[in-house]
Formats: structure tokens, sequence, C-alpha cells
């Protein structure tokens, strides 16, 4: 269980750093945009049965199993609110390479990253505000932050609206400029993201560590079971192997950069929940990597054995 002193860290941030925020998080849903091609979603009017089965767990199930963790296992508040802000967030792009290294299809991990991040202008805040209000610890968190459920969405679905549709309108009517855009908005978002983390931090670090070894386990303990939502739900609906795979990595990896300027910006930048997100953040590389290696692994075993 994570320490009591986690929801007293909390990351100083100006009304300055408040608008670098939004445009950082403005800067992220617009590299996620710009990644997309209407024709990526061909695959979900062809076969809908398994984008729609990944989206249901990810949406909808790993919220709700997310919720239940943190009744059962009372994290501290902030700690708990990490994590229902990271089952919220849609998948990352990161997922999508992921699933290219172990041999899974690819297409269906595209199709569901850019529906669940069109999605999520909706269900973030949503899916945040409904199963938060649920947990009585995080429901007092909520109030205690003073965050308005109609002022949040609104604001949330401008935040993360405004910035997905102009990307989306760039590739639709000016795919030369979005082909140029891509590559560069994808890795300044990410860089930014990360220097303004680690200079609003840098006043915790001597407790970073501590905080870390503690909240490990958890986001360790969430990612596997996220990993486990998305292979059953692929084996409940007895998908072949090369979608199993592209939907098990798409359930376990969520943009936790999402999450971490959400809690940043909009939940007083709680240390246990800013802690959580940026731990997803490496961890779910890590165990998306592993499993595509260890595929790839199987796969040139049954190779040799054939």
């Amino acid at each position: 269980m994570a320490d009591a002193s986690i929801d007293a860290v909390l990351i100083q941030i100006d009304s300055t750093g408040q608008l670098i925020l939004g445009l950082v998080l403005a800067l992220i849903m617009f590299g996620v945009a710009v990644d997309l091609r209407f024709s990526d979603f061909a695959d979900v009017l062809k076969r809908p049965l398994a984008p729609l089965t990944g989206l249901a767990a990810q949406l909808l199930v790993l919220p709700a199993v997310t919720w239940a963790i943190t009744m059962l296992l009372k994290p501290q508040p902030s700690v708990a609110l990490g994590m229902i802000v990271v089952a919220a967030c849609p998948g990352g792009n990161l997922s999508n390479l992921m699933t290219h290294m172990a041999r899974g299809n690819t297409a269906l991990s595209v199709s569901m990253t850019g529906i669940s991040s069109i999605l999520a202008i909706f269900t973030t805040p949503l899916n945040i505000l409904f199963w938060a209000s649920l947990n009585p610890a995080t429901a007092v968190l909520l109030r205690q932050v003073s965050i308005e459920p109609v002022s949040f969405l609104g604001s949330t679905v401008l935040l993360l609206g405004l910035p997905m549709v102009a990307g989306m309108l760039t590739v639709r009517y000016f795919p030369a400029l979005a082909t140029r855009l891509r590559k560069p908005f994808q890795i300044l978002s990410f860089l930014f993201l990360v220097v303004f983390i680690v200079g609003a931090t840098a006043a915790n670090a001597k407790s970073l560590g501590t905080f870390l070894g503690q909240i490990l386990p958890l986001v360790v303990l969430h990612n596997t079971i996220a990993v486990l939502i998305g292979w059953l739900a692929a084996k409940l609906w007895r998908m072949n192997e090369f979608d199993t795979r592209a939907m098990t990595i798409e359930v376990s990896m969520h943009n936790s950069g999402l999450g971490l300027a959400l809690i940043l910006n909009h939940f007083d930048a709680l240390g246990g929940a800013a802690l959580i997100a940026a731990g997803w953040g490496i961890w779910h590389i890590v165990s998306g990597w592993g499993l595509a290696a260890w595929w790839k692994r199987r796969d040139r075993r049954q190779a040799q054995i054939i």
C-alpha cells in the first residue's frame, strides 16, 4: 500500500505553467491526429468484431476493473485517482510499433488507436468522473481539487477535441503538410512533456525514489491486468493469433502522456496520481516490448519444429 505522504506531494504549477501544459496537451493530441488516416478505419468496416471487442475491453472493461482494484487494494486517494485516469486514456501510438514488432495485426492496432483517440474526447473525461465518483476516497479528492463535472467535461472536450479535429483536417486537406509535421510533432510533444515534468518535479527529487518503489508494484499489477483483459477478450471471441496479439498490446498500452498532462492541468498536480501516470509511461513500454520479444521467440521455435 502506498504511503500517505504521497498525497501531500504537490507539483507546484503557476498560471503560466498551466498555459504551457494546455499547449503541450494540444500538441500531444494534434500529433496523434496527424498520424491517422481515414483508410486506417477501413478494417473496422470490413471486420467490426475485432476492433469493437478491443475498444469495449479498453474503454469499458478496464476502467471498471480499475475501479474494482482501487476499492479492493485501497491505495492512497491520489494513487487511486491516477490509476483511474490512466485507465480512462485511449491507446497510445507506441502500441502500433509494438504490435508490428510482435508480428500482430498492425492494421487492427492502428484502427483501434485511431478510434479510441477520437472517442477519448468524450470517453476519457466521462470515465474519470464516473469511476472516480464511485470510489469514496477519490470522490472526496475530486471535491478537494474543485473539479466541477460540467466544466471539466466541457474544457476537456475542447482541449482534446479542437487539436484532434485540426489534425485530422490537416491530414484530409493538406496531406503533404501532415506528412512533414508528423514526426516533428510526435517528437516535440514527447520532449516538451518530459522536460516540463522533470522541471516541475525537481523540488521533490529526493523523495521520488521512495514513491516509485511503492508505486511501481501497483503499476505492474495494473498493467498486467490490462494485458490479461485484452488477451481474454480476444480468446473469448476465438480470434486468431494475429488479432490476439494486436488486441492484447492495444488494451495494455495507453496514452499515459495524456493522462499525466490531465493530472497536472486539472487535478492540482497531485504527486501520487502523477507518479502513477509517469510509471505507466515507462512500464507499458517494457511490458509491450517483452510481449513482442516473447511472441517473436515463440514463432522462431515453432518454425524450427516445423
